[in-house]
């Protein structure tokens, strides 16, 4: 089979498509024919051996595919031969088939097509575990995310306004924002000229947010610090920006803040019905139309590095797939 493969950690630009030979199930996992997989900001840490749990080579990026079942290894219960899925993958996706432990697996709508299925589970998984699991955002609060165009923004700013909250997106420049606008956000906050401390206090009427979504780092966690309102809570998702926040603790206690962390793939390990109940409500609620994965682009799987060019530049919008025929 084909599949895009790192063999030293180079980045992006290392990798390169190979024959390799199909991957066999072990106990408890399916083989997958792959229909699309999801590019995400992490399959570049991965190529680079930064990720958190990191492969040796040579190995496949990607963390989310669709696709249909293939073969089942022993003691699988519970899918079929020919069943559509959403899988998450340790790695693998960026391939013709794929290998996934039957319990990362979630049954795949009828309805739902193979691009939206590969480009729904990491990006609303995050964000919904983030929101009603860590920072417990309630109906009525208000909520800024940053990056709020990108891949985990957006479904942020989604999930944020089917919860009730108010919703504040920052994002740099206006074409950027007004994705944002179109999927629910109320105020819009352009990062690359406007003050943002400033412009949360005055869209808050000077009490803060209740709630951050902050996937970028850097100064807009600075600016984030200095304008949440008292007991309010900053997720932190990531450092698209590059830069890891170093935070003042004695800042948190003059409004009793929160800065919560999110590993979101560690609750396919350690707490696995959670995972499993968020994939349960986020599924129902795509039936209902209140959520739907925005894909600004997607990419065959020779053309793999472009699609992870586009991510890790900030170049694209929602979510970017690579389509597998």
């Amino acid at each position: 089979m084909r599949a895009v493969v790192c063999h030293e950690f180079t980045g992006p630009a290392g990798l390169r498509l190979d024959e390799v030979p199909e991957p066999r199930p072990g106990p408890g996992q399916v083989r997958i024919r792959v229909q699309a997989c999801g590019v995400n900001f992490a399959d570049s840490l991965i190529s680079r051996g930064q990720y958190q749990k990191q492969p040796q080579p040579p190995f496949s990026p990607g963390f989310e595919v669709s696709g249909e079942v293939l073969e089942l290894g022993a003691g699988v219960e519970g899918l079929a031969i020919g069943d559509r899925v959403i899988a998450m993958t340790p790695h693998g996706g960026y391939a013709e088939q794929v290998v996934a432990d039957s319990n990362r697996c979630v049954p795949m709508p009828a309805t739902m097509s193979w691009q939206d299925g590969a480009a729904f589970p990491v990006v609303f998984g995050t964000s919904h575990v983030a929101l009603c699991h860590r920072a417990r955002l309630q109906a009525g609060e208000t909520l800024v995310v940053h990056g709020a165009s990108g891949g985990v923004g957006l479904t942020a700013v989604a999930i944020g306004k089917q919860l009730g909250a108010t919703v504040i997106a920052t994002a740099n420049g206006p074409g950027k924002l007004e994705i944002a606008r179109q999927h629910g956000a109320d105020h819009l906050i352009d990062s690359g000229h406007e003050d943002v401390r400033i412009r949360i206090k005055e869209l808050t009427n000077g009490r803060g947010a209740n709630v951050v979504y902050d996937p970028v780092g850097g100064e807009l966690f600075t600016a984030s610090l200095r304008s949440i309102a008292f007991e309010g809570r900053i997720l932190l998702i990531g450092f698209a920006s590059g830069s890891v926040p170093q935070i003042p603790a004695n800042h948190l206690l003059v409004k009793n803040v929160d800065v919560i962390g999110l590993n979101w793939p560690a609750y396919a390990e350690l707490h696995p019905r959670l995972m499993t109940e968020s994939f349960r409500t986020l599924i129902q609620w795509h039936l209902d139309g209140a959520i739907k994965p925005h894909i600004s682009a997607s990419y065959p799987l020779e053309d793999a590095v472009e699609a992870l060019n586009q991510v890790v530049s900030r170049k694209s919008t929602g979510k970017v797939v690579i389509v597998v025929k």
